[in-house]
């Protein structure tokens, strides 16, 4: 590169200053590049006849009454009354992917969302609810559809 002898070199935050940025509008480009939102633009795909076979040992939570597993973006569970009930893994507070099942209820782990099991909210944090899916039992296949 070849700089003009009279023209002074400066670094970027003099520069920042110079144009009129100062304090917390510094701080805001200085950290641009770092700040991450609070939401997840992840949101999981509704099924499509999802099917799990509770024969095997990957789906062996489902045996127990409060027991759940995720697969493909959706929490299914099986509730405290023996009933399978499915829900999607994205939380309407947030869309975090966080929701998991606690024995009578969906949660989530990122900022504490309750929902029962109809996808209801039961907080605040909760209150918009969430998907829950149609769960079906043929023998030993659980089929979850939207």
């Amino acid at each position: 590169m070849n700089f003009d002898k009279n023209a002074a070199n400066i670094n970027r935050h003099d520069f920042l200053r110079q144009l009129g940025f100062a304090g917390s509008a510094l701080a805001a480009v200085y950290f641009a590049g770092n700040l991450q939102s609070c939401t997840n633009d992840r949101i999981s795909p509704e099924p499509t006849n999802l099917t799990l076979d509770l024969t095997d040992q990957a789906n062996a939570a489902l045996k127990t009454n409060g027991g759940y597993v995720i697969k493909d973006g959706v929490v299914i569970a099986r509730s405290n009354t023996g009933a399978y009930i499915a829900a999607t893994l994205t939380c309407s507070h947030e869309g975090k992917n966080e929701i998991t099942y606690q024995t009578d209820h969906f949660y989530c782990t990122a900022h504490g969302a309750k929902y029962d099991n109809a996808g209801k909210g039961l907080n605040s944090e909760g209150k918009k609810g969430i998907r829950v899916y149609t769960t079906s039992l043929t023998d030993n296949i659980l089929t979850i559809t939207a």
